[in-house]
């Protein structure tokens, strides 16, 4: 019997030569993707399509550009950077490297790996013969590092983590991200798991004596918790971590996935504050903006716990380690270190966080807190209601987080929300951003917020039909 012909509705030249309308686009998505996801960004306004117009700035289907300050920190070059996309056509035109090596050598794989340890020995010597495991994403090398850490010390069960925290969203990180919304429905989760207090050194040291430190098989922490709204430790907590892990033989994991490789004007946050970790997570920059990477770099007899001898493949991956990828991640290490971004994003996140520290103070009522660390910079904006309704706190927290991105969306500024920390909008722009459109950011939010001094005119400035809109669905069941 003959096979039917079979045509797929759109091509890939569709998307390539724009010929896919943006309603077209918003309805394939509401259709046949996180339906919900886009609904709630399409109510707001923020929901795109965009094109990338300059690595810097998105453009919408009106023709209104914005600066994009959102990216989560995964964009540290911006959009299709030209150095790296040559670099990207001339890979294409000219590697002759398999694309999946999994089970031979790769150059482009040695390349990275060799890089990575020799930038990681720079600023902590011991790492000098590390290892590095490949995969795909931040919640994959956080996995990779549980099972080293377990592996290592396999007759401690438990693993410290802290209140705030986001290490990811698959089953073993998201067993480390103490947030009810996103734990309670995958209950139970993995057992073992120690949460104390982000930023309390006598509690840490409380809970490593209690728990007992011979039942601890590692500590995981971000040296800048992101998601809970850029959180800094004190001064010397991280050093002090560090002390009373390595004073017990506890293996201490730095989550570096956001703060490493130049977000927070270091290159790896944790070290820069005096914690010497065993094992590194990275992953977001070394993408470029244009492919998935993670990066866990552990101490080599760390490593040889898991996989050494035959039992090298015990954790492996299909697409970690590609040569496209490692390729980008090369090219991306690469354009960091040449143009000295660390460095660059410690000066501009420092002239940033003086502006946003002047908004807090012109604009009270609307700006609780500032916080930020090189160019990973937070507002916290108080409540869009002017009265405390109890059983509404979680609901309108979610709703001043929501109007506060709408608003500087509508005034040119594209930034994130933080999944962890309702009333904070994050702002990651690419740390190689012109200085006029990084200055020009808080310019534009500081008319945003010169039209909405306080927290409540986000509210009442909002067209009704949004907020009824964005009412009916926040108190929709779904699912």
């Amino acid at each position: 019997m003959k096979s039917p012909t079979i045509t797929l509705p759109i091509s890939a030249s569709d998307v390539l030569d724009n010929r896919l309308p943006a309603a077209h686009v918003l309805n394939a998505e509401k259709t046949y993707g996180n339906a919900d996801l886009i609904r709630v960004l399409e109510i707001t306004g923020v929901a795109g399509p965009f094109r990338a117009v300059t690595p810097w700035e998105h453009e919408d289907a009106r023709g209104i550009r914005r600066i994009n300050a959102g990216g989560y920190a995964a964009l540290p070059f911006g959009d299709r950077y030209p150095p790296l996309i040559e670099f990207v056509e001339a890979y294409l035109a000219r590697s002759q490297s398999p694309g999946l090596p999994q089970q031979a050598a790769s150059p482009w794989r040695a390349a990275l790996e060799q890089n990575l340890v020799s930038l990681l020995a720079r600023f902590a010597p011991s790492h000098s013969d590390s290892r590095v495991f490949f995969s795909n994403s931040g919640a994959e090398a956080i996995e990779t590092a549980i099972k080293f850490a377990r592996m290592a010390r396999p007759k401690a069960a438990r693993i410290i983590n802290f209140t705030g925290a986001y290490h990811g969203k698959t089953y073993a990180p998201l067993s480390l991200t103490p947030n009810a919304e996103y734990q309670d429905p995958f209950r139970p989760l993995m057992p073992g798991i120690v949460t104390v207090p982000y930023g309390d050194l006598r509690a840490f040291a409380k809970a490593v004596r209690s728990n007992g430190p011979d039942r601890i098989a590692a500590v995981f922490i971000e040296p800048v918790q992101g998601e809970a709204g850029v959180i800094i430790p004190p001064e010397g907590y991280l050093k002090g971590i560090g002390d009373i892990c390595r004073k017990h033989g506890i293996i201490i994991v730095a989550d570096e996935i956001q703060t490493g490789l130049g977000r927070c004007g270091e290159w790896f946050a944790s070290i820069a504050d005096g914690l010497e970790p065993d094992v590194i997570a990275l992953a977001k920059p070394l993408g470029g903006g244009l492919t998935p990477i993670g990066a866990t770099i552990a101490r080599r007899e760390i490593f040889g716990k898991m996989l050494a001898g035959m039992s090298c493949k015990r954790h492996s991956n299909t697409f970690g380690g590609n040569s496209l990828s490692m390729a980008v991640g090369l090219k991306s290490l690469e354009l960091l270190v040449e143009d000295n971004l660390p460095e660059r994003s410690r000066i501009l996140g420092e002239r940033g966080l003086a502006r946003l520290t002047k908004l807090r103070d012109s604009y009270p009522k609307l700006i609780e807190a500032v916080r930020g660390r090189g160019m990973l910079m937070a507002l916290q904006f108080r409540p869009v209601s002017p009265v405390h309704i109890p059983f509404a706190d979680e609901l309108i927290g979610e709703f001043s987080g929501v109007l506060a991105l709408r608003m500087l969306h509508a005034y040119g500024v594209q930034a994130n929300l933080s999944l962890s920390s309702k009333r904070v909008v994050r702002l990651t722009p690419a740390l190689n951003i012109p200085e006029d459109l990084f200055d020009t950011i808080f310019e534009r939010i500081d008319r945003a917020a010169a039209k909405n001094p306080n927290a409540p005119s986000m509210l009442t400035s909002t067209p009704p039909d949004i907020l009824v809109n964005l009412t009916k669905f926040a108190l929709a069941p779904h699912g």
